[in-house]
């Protein structure tokens, strides 16, 4: 081969790399960093997940339901996938208040459970967590009754069915109340059930809610579905906030919870004969009673059962005065700042809770104190036991004509959504993934 044909091949050569193998190298390289990037990339997504928005919480409103028949709505909520985002457990939630606070809550939070879920143990923990997760977040009321029973004014535009379709009339059995009660403390005494994550709603597979599409599926318990919000509003940093202590009284859930019942409620200027003040009692070596003590006689005097860890129901002594019935704070109630009383005669205590109107009507006697707002109050069931001052006579009741049914089921696991269903029009057009606001 000739000089300038050498030449010529090698120029040929070197500009074949320049035009060549130069880009496809750029290329590799190029694609070799984007893959590199790629944890960079989602670490900045994240990063973004984790500013809180300055715009206010999502709003929490009253919602309907697609007017779908069952087996579209449950195709429908199959096609949307699970997030794959992670689902962390929520931190355990440790309840702080007064006893007075506590009790309420504990019945709040077991209403919501088996009405919701009816008598079902597992069921009944996952609302109790979505209840505890709505606490903490700032879109909701601070309180756990608060939470429960938002809306309950409205017919249509509670959060939770059962506090506003007439679902109260009906009365847990006391088995099934026991349990939802136990539950109910052992949530809020900091046992999390974890696979719902930080969800903050959730309904039935056979229902699809406007807000379904706009919120991120994260499990399914049974045949229920549960969400929470995307973005920053449904990542742990959201739930954060701290419960208000001050738990309200909800007197539609008193036939069946003595917590929220105001059974001792006195009569204007009403004082009470009891020798000791509430602060002195309360300051007492606190004696422990407990459900071991049940059907046993303590200080003299039978205990029937245990409301809650500070209401007490007993049998009053046979033959005794009705003056002398007070003494039994000194027992009962010694070293407890809150502390509740209720006696019965042999003949008229109740067998089992919850009470019922002729159990409440055939009351002797009852006691309670506060001494947080001073309160101290012995009243006497004074159609039977006359008091010379009508200030220490208990309200009378007027028995009803007939007692309200016990639930048997409680409520059928389809009930177990969080939304009032308010079907909208068949005309109505669905939107791809529209949503009306959270219920």
């Amino acid at each position: 081969m000739k000089r300038t044909d050498l030449s010529t091949l090698l120029s040929w050569i070197v500009w074949a790399l320049l035009f060549v193998g130069l880009p496809m190298a750029v290329a590799g390289w190029e694609s070799h960093r984007q893959a590199a990037d790629a944890p960079a990339r989602v670490a900045v997504a994240h990063a973004a997940r984790g500013k809180r928005p300055t715009t206010p919480p999502p709003p929490v409103e009253p919602v309907k339901v697609y007017a779908l028949a069952r087996d579209q709505a449950v195709a429908f909520n199959a096609a949307i996938p699970f997030s794959r985002d992670p689902n962390p457990a929520a931190l355990p939630f440790l309840f702080s208040g007064t006893e007075t606070d506590m009790s309420r809550a504990v019945d709040c939070l077991a209403a919501a459970e088996i009405f919701e879920a009816g008598d079902d143990a597992v069921g009944e923990q996952a609302v109790a967590q979505v209840v505890l997760n709505r606490v903490r977040h700032p879109a909701f009321p601070k309180t756990v009754c608060g939470v429960v029973f938002q809306g309950q004014e409205r017919s249509t535009g509670c959060q939770f069915t059962f506090s506003c379709d007439g679902a109260l009339a009906r009365v847990p059995g006391p088995a099934a109340w026991a349990r939802a009660q136990e539950i109910a403390r052992g949530a809020l005494a900091g046992k999390v059930y974890a696979p719902v994550g930080h969800a903050t709603h959730y309904h039935t597979d056979w229902v699809v809610p406007y807000w379904s599409s706009s919120l991120d599926k994260i499990t399914a318990v049974g045949t229920h579905l549960f969400f929470r919000w995307r973005g920053w509003w449904g990542t742990p940093a959201a739930f954060r906030r701290r419960g208000d202590a001050g738990e309200p009284l909800i007197a539609r859930i008193a036939a069946f919870s003595i917590a929220h019942r105001d059974v001792t409620l006195p009569l204007p200027g009403a004082v009470t004969p009891v020798g000791d003040s509430a602060e002195a009692i309360a300051a007492q070596a606190r004696q422990a009673i407990g459900l071991d003590q049940i059907g046993k006689s303590v200080g003299g005097v039978r205990l029937i059962a245990l409301a809650d860890i500070r209401s007490f129901l007993v049998e009053l002594p046979r033959g005794s005065k009705p003056d002398s019935w007070p003494e039994s704070a000194r027992t009962f109630c010694a070293g407890r700042p809150q502390c509740r009383i209720m006696g019965w005669t042999a003949a008229d205590a109740p067998k089992e809770l919850p009470l019922t109107l002729a159990n409440l009507t055939s009351m002797r006697f009852s006691y309670i104190h506060d001494t947080q707002s001073g309160l101290q109050r012995a009243l006497w069931n004074c159609a039977v036991t006359p008091r010379a001052a009508k200030a220490e006579c208990m309200r009378q009741r007027i028995t009803a004509a007939s007692p309200a049914p016990v639930l048997t089921g409680v409520r059928r696991k389809e009930r177990f959504e969080t939304v009032k269903i308010a079907p909208v029009a068949p005309s109505a057009a669905m939107p791809g993934a529209a949503s009306n606001g959270a219920p």
